[in-house]
């Protein structure tokens, strides 16, 4: 008798330890973005807004001594991104001729002059959410190219659209969220061929993040 419960509870143990591996592992695969082209090329046609912005936006969170710091999501503006933000923009903005090449040519225009990246910052302190501050910030921000090279922004700026309008952009932004765009030099070694993978990296006196995009 004993040795059918002693093999009962074994069997029962054993079933509980897949659950958890099992469990384990669907967690990480969760926590693993897919890989995107860092390639810098356009694509023919804009994706699916929603899917593609899931793909570029990395989530991660700073804590100090068991209480939250911040909280940060990251959006690459890559040039998939744009083409689905364009292909958006066209279909619910009933755009005419004109207007959609000028909306066209700006996004390109931009996207050659700089890199930029729409960050959504939570802080447990607000008045630490001043990314906009730049040397004066409590935070201190760079991309990182392929190379390892930390770049710092060109500029930080506030986004100061209306709330709904971020929100259905970046669901992300939340009540107590601050939306920024950051914009960085662009070079070969961000997006170009041969790019292997590209980083964010947050950081203050009392943690940072690393956010990474990786190439396939």
């Amino acid at each position: 008798m004993r040795a059918v419960v002693a093999i009962a509870r074994a069997r029962r143990a054993a079933r509980i330890a897949g659950l958890a591996l099992i469990v384990a592992l669907v967690a990480a695969c969760a926590r693993t973005p897919r890989p995107v082209s860092l390639t810098g090329a356009w694509p023919a046609q804009g994706g699916d807004y929603k899917r593609v912005t899931r793909a570029w936006t990395r989530a991660a969170s700073i804590r100090a001594e068991y209480q939250l710091v911040a909280k940060i999501h990251a959006t690459l503006k890559s040039p998939e991104w744009r083409a689905a933000w364009l292909a958006r923009r066209v279909r619910t903005g009933s755009l005419g001729a004109q207007a959609q090449a000028d909306l066209e040519r700006h996004e390109h225009d931009a996207d050659a002059a700089a890199v930029e990246v729409e960050i959504i910052l939570v802080t447990w302190d607000r008045r630490e959410n001043d990314l906009e501050r730049g040397d004066r910030s409590v935070w201190r921000l760079w991309l990182v190219d392929a190379d390892g090279n930390e770049i710092p922004p060109i500029e930080v700026k506030r986004d100061k659209r209306p709330e709904n309008i971020i929100r259905s952009e970046f669901p992300s932004f939340g009540d107590f969220s601050q939306a920024y765009v950051a914009r960085f030099p662009r070079t070969d070694r961000i997006f170009g061929p041969g790019v292997d993978s590209v980083a964010l990296r947050l950081s203050s006196t009392r943690g940072g993040v690393q956010l990474i995009w990786h190439a396939p």
